[in-house]
């Protein structure tokens, strides 16, 4: 697990509007990483800008511009229903809303890096389409001989989510892998993030459209000294 430091001083806005992530968060959010490498917080992303997000990514599935979602990269990379059925727009700051969302990540990143000291480097992020029956099975984030995603981040948008609308994320326990520790609902304003490198997870099937963000903090880092690159 990761070794603490004090935490930073919490972030400052000048803007009238509230805090995109809610600075509060902060203390807790890295308490929990350092404590068992995940965290699961509601209400922590304003909701205004949930509901432009959410508003964002469904004008994309409706006007087929999302991309279907694929295992690996590169040449590694390739489809595979059977695994993941969700269809994703990486985030580009095209919209006032993303810019808002990527701005709160990397005041969150200044916060990880002085109370934690991962070195972390950039942050990438993605929206996530699942459409009913879609799910994405058991899995973790980091890459295979690559440790450049090192926390991973869920953003989540959709309102008033049902009691059997499904979806939801199953955290695991990192040393027992089949041990479920959470269940998390993909309502809007909730947040989580965890260990890219350690920590197991899921997505239910969702018996409705869902949607999120999912994002990456990374170091910087390379493979036969090449540098390795963002998604």
């Amino acid at each position: 697990m990761i070794a603490s430091a004090a935490p930073n001083a919490l972030p400052n806005s000048n803007s009238n509007s509230p805090p995109a992530i809610n600075p509060v968060a902060h203390i807790a959010l890295v308490d929990a990483l350092v404590e068992q490498g995940w965290y699961v917080g509601n209400n922590v992303i304003d909701l205004d800008l949930c509901q432009a997000l959410h508003k964002e990514l469904l004008h994309m599935a409706a006007h087929d511009v999302l991309d279907e979602a694929g295992i690996g990269r590169g040449k590694e990379h390739h489809l595979r229903k059977d695994i993941r059925g969700d269809a994703i727009h990486w985030l580009d700051r095209e919209s006032v809303a993303q810019r808002r969302y990527l701005d709160a990540m990397a005041e969150l990143q200044l916060s990880l890096n002085q109370a934690l000291f991962l070195g972390l480097f950039e942050y990438e992020a993605h929206f996530a389409h699942y459409p009913p029956g879609a799910f994405y099975q058991r899995h973790l984030d980091s890459f295979r001989g690559r440790a450049n995603r090192v926390i991973s981040t869920v953003g989540y948008l959709n309102p008033q989510w049902p009691l059997d609308g499904g979806g939801e994320m199953v955290i695991y326990h990192p040393d027992t892998p089949s041990q479920e520790v959470a269940r998390v609902v993909p309502e809007a304003g909730t947040f989580a993030c965890f260990l890219s490198e350690t920590i197991p997870h899921e997505v239910l099937p969702t018996q409705h459209p869902r949607a999120s963000i999912a994002g990456w903090f990374r170091r910087n880092a390379s493979l036969g000294g090449v540098l390795d690159p963002a998604r």
